[in-house]
């Protein structure tokens, strides 16, 4: 049927994942009061459905049953239909995935979750084939009708689920103690799980898990620095060889580079071809840090490679980053991304047989419907060996492909690209820019990380201190979450670091004050997800989780940890360890899901430096401490007289001097970079 004959109340919306459904049959409407209130006032059941652009799934079911004439008869007369993105309204999609997992122990998107008129959920589940969703739409609809008491008193056992599972823990009280002996234990817990061949965890799919991998290499540090090397080599091995397992796998992008979302094997080989912002911004961060500490060749390339990626296809004119590619195109998942043999020989001519040595072109590696992933097995210097031509033949021969295979792409449908901007993953991003600087000092990096910290600064920071979540249109829109200001404020102390520009430090201190304000509780030491003046349904809800993206709790409780070094307060750096102490019980039972507090108990055991530079030679110096992967400090300094009180009376005229510091205890100045890595790479034998 010609979906474009009808036309329902998304048209006027500006999320891409909502307008993918405006011409839906389905009378949909957005999340809102109109569809609340309509439900009270026809006494209907809502219909919850949630997904986002890139989502394969989603895709399927609109196909299925939301363009299908029979099945949206059937729901506008029987439901009240609400359309949600579930990256506009992240607040949503935790209530209502919730409920699924009580329901079923599993969740996943599309998201479908029935509702009483008030939003309280009855029922729901994921993807429903045609007929099953048909049959599920006339079974609750008869049983609301006709035993309207008994799907109330549904909802009020799934709400003491959804309570049980929802609800803050006390706060701990006490000190945090020195407790490497859990770390490791915790850390022990997450290698039984990996997989020594292929990199990553030993189950599929395979998610890249930036933090978790962040987490490992510093790990691997600090025992190195505890002289406790035979216990580092192995999880520093692990992180290497997922580094280029991944890079060189099916899940990047080997023309247009970028990584997809994951990986449906544990061979990181055929992906789900979706590339979203969050995955590319941590893994600029990852293969970044990965650099400073290994040097490969692949880890730059792969930086750079993401870097193009987002720079060609996810970069608005504002200097803004955009939210996600499909995965689909032309209806068909992954068709933008794949090649025939007999298209790639066409192209290719006599170069085909090294093209297809290279990228493993061979009848066993054949993906579907005749079409292959491109991947590699080999080295470049194992490929070299192999047909006996130069390392740099084989990169003017592989450049030459890349241009030749990336014309014809050009010449393909394009996937749907999701243009909204999120200030959380745009923080991110900027993130990942600046340690992209740090590792390469290239300016192509800060320059980009410098144009979208102006892009958040002036239209995502609202006259009031306070966020935007999202931004489409020449406007910001709905009212920010707490990773929106986590991940900034980590973004904007990151960039001071990279530049000594106080501007950025100013309003990360100016964010995490708002933040405390509206966002913290006191007696429980954590911070809700949403801002004070948000509503919630059943409850106000908390993330403590580490999932592919970091806990918002977690990464707040790292900034105040990094700002309290950084402006000397100590109100923040207790309340981070109180934040730390009050989840370290769960850390255990399920470490891939703490990490990033992991990173944060690192910091808390071992030595953790500020490291201040005056003078100026003050840049210099910067970036040649920035250049080592130094997890364990902050940096702060000025080529002139500043009020930060680490700095504060330590400029001098003709000297350039480095101070290291451990809470605020400071060694004799130093008068090199140099002399200060050494301190701080020094065996630690306190710890």
């Amino acid at each position: 049927m010609n979906t474009k004959e009808h036309t329902n109340r998304l048209i006027n919306e500006s999320s891409p994942y909502l307008l993918q459904h405006a011409h839906n049959p389905v009378d949909w409407y957005p999340w809102g009061d109109e569809a609340f209130e309509k439900a009270k006032k026809e006494k209907k059941l809502l219909l919850v459905s949630i997904g986002y652009s890139a989502c394969h799934w989603c895709h399927v079911m609109e196909r299925e049953s939301f363009e299908d004439a029979e099945v949206a008869a059937m729901m506008n007369e029987q439901y009240v239909c609400v359309k949600v993105d579930r990256e506009e309204h992240p607040e949503v999609d935790m209530l209502y995935m919730d409920a699924i997992n009580v329901l079923s122990g599993r969740g996943g998107w599309p998201l479908n979750c029935f509702t009483l008129p008030d939003g309280k959920p009855v029922y729901g589940g994921t993807y429903f084939p045609r007929n099953n969703w048909l049959q599920l739409l006339i079974n609750l609809d008869s049983l609301f009708r006709k035993e309207p008491e008994k799907v109330r008193e549904l909802s009020e056992e799934l709400e003491k689920g959804i309570l049980s599972i929802s609800l803050l823990p006390d706060a701990k009280t006490g000190q945090l103690e020195k407790d490497m002996e859990f770390l490791i234990e915790f850390t022990d817990k997450i290698e039984a799980s990996f997989d020594k061949v292929f990199g990553g965890y030993n189950y599929a799919p395979k998610f890249p898990m930036p933090t978790n991998y962040e987490y490992l290499l510093y790990y691997s540090y600090t025992l190195k620095n505890m002289g406790r090397m035979e216990e580092s080599a192995p999880i520093e091995d692990h992180v290497y060889l997922t580094l280029d397992k991944m890079a060189m796998g099916g899940i990047y992008d080997q023309v247009g580079r970028g990584f997809a979302r994951y990986s449906t094997d544990s061979f990181w080989k055929a992906p789900h071809f979706e590339k979203m912002l969050y995955d590319n911004a941590q893994l600029l961060s990852l293969y970044a840090n990965g650099y400073k500490n290994n040097h490969r060749e692949l880890y730059k390339d792969t930086v750079y490679g993401i870097f193009t990626f987002i720079n060609d296809k996810m970069t608005s004119p504002e200097g803004a980053f955009y939210c996600a590619m499909d995965a689909d195109s032309e209806g068909i998942e992954g068709e933008y991304y794949v090649w025939a043999e007999d298209e790639l020989e066409e192209l290719l001519g006599n170069d085909f047989p090294l093209f297809s040595s290279y990228y493993s072109i061979e009848e066993e590696e054949v993906w579907e419907d005749r079409k292959y992933i491109l991947q590699r097995k080999r080295t470049d210097e194992e490929v070299c060996v192999e047909h006996n031509i130069s390392i740099e033949e084989l990169l003017e021969k592989k450049e030459n492909w890349l241009n030749i295979l990336s014309e014809r792409r050009e010449k393909r449908v394009p996937p749907l690209l999701d243009d909204k901007v999120l200030a959380s993953w745009n923080g991110l991003m900027v993130k990942g820019l600046t340690d992209a600087y740090k590792a390469f000092h290239d300016a192509i990096f800060l320059n980009s990380a410098i144009d979208n910290a102006n892009f958040i600064k002036n239209k995502l920071i609202k006259p009031d201190g306070s966020l935007w979540h999202s931004y489409k249109q020449g406007k910001g829109y709905i009212e920010g979450f707490l990773d929106d200001y986590a991940f900034i404020i980590s973004a904007f102390i990151a960039l001071y670091e990279a530049t000594f520009d106080e501007e950025w430090l100013r309003i990360a201190e100016k964010l995490a004050a708002y933040t405390i304000e509206d966002f913290y509780e006191p007696a429980k030491g954590l911070f809700y997800y949403t801002h004070s003046r948000q509503e919630a349904i059943i409850v106000r809800k908390a993330e403590m989780t580490d999932n592919v993206i970091p806990a918002s709790n977690s990464e707040m409780a790292i900034v105040l940890y990094k700002l309290g070094h950084l402006l000397c307060k100590d109100e923040y750096l207790k309340m981070a360890e109180k934040m730390l102490l009050t989840v370290k019980e769960n850390m255990l039972g399920y470490p891939q899901g703490y990490t990033n507090w992991g990173i944060l108990m690192l910091h808390t055991q071992s030595k953790f430096y500020e490291v201040a530079i005056t003078g100026k030679q003050t840049p210099s110096f910067r970036d040649k401490i920035n250049k080592e992967y130094l997890p364990n400090m902050v940096l702060l300094g000025a080529e002139e007289a500043s009020g930060l009180e680490l700095l504060r009376d330590r400029f001098t005229l003709d000297r350039t001097l480095v101070y290291v510091c451990e809470n605020r205890t400071c060694l004799l100045p130093l008068s090199s970079p140099g002399e200060a890595i050494n301190v701080i790479k020094k065996f630690d034998a306190s710890a």
